[in-house]
Parts: C-alpha cells; sequence; structure tokens
C-alpha cells in the first residue's frame, strides 16, 4: 500500500468538487494506493515514467508516484474538474 500526500491547495479543489465527482476520484485514488501502476496512465510515453495520470469521468488528476522501498508514496500534484 502507498501512501496517499497532498497540498493544502490540491485538497482544497478535491473538497470543492461536487458529490458525484468527489465521490468518484476518493474511490479510484484509494485503488491508486493499492496499485498505481495498474490504476494510472504514464504521462509521457515511457510506461515507467513516475508522473501518472488519473482519467475518470470527472476528473484528471496528475500524480508522482515514488515506489523506493520503503518510500511508497502517490504524491496528487494537481486535480482538475472537467464538468
Amino acid at each position: 500500500m502507498y501512501k496517499l500526500r497532498y497540498t493544502e491547495a490540491v485538497e482544497a479543489v478535491w473538497d470543492s468538487l461536487p458529490e458525484q465527482a468527489n465521490d468518484e476520484f476518493s474511490r479510484a485514488i484509494g485503488a491508486v494506493c493499492e496499485d498505481p501502476w495498474a490504476r494510472t496512465e504514464p504521462h509521457s510515453e515511457d510506461p515507467r515514467d513516475v508522473r501518472r495520470v488519473l482519467r475518470l469521468d470527472h476528473t484528471v488528476a496528475a500524480l508522482l508516484i515514488m515506489d523506493a522501498p520503503p518510500i511508497r508514496r502517490v504524491y496528487i500534484r494537481h486535480i482538475d474538474y472537467l464538468g
């Protein structure tokens, strides 16, 4: 399991999402913390890129995956609400 990290600015955006988008994102980010490589796509063409993207129906999030045991973290860099 990866630890989840994010800034206060990201938290404010997450908290301001409409209920349906918030629920969808909360469930998805929980799954990402279990297996970020399977639940996200690379930011670039390199499948090993630690910069990842989580695409959902209502949001897109930019993530950074730190996978250097014992440090295993998912950083939410920003969340964009798609409306």
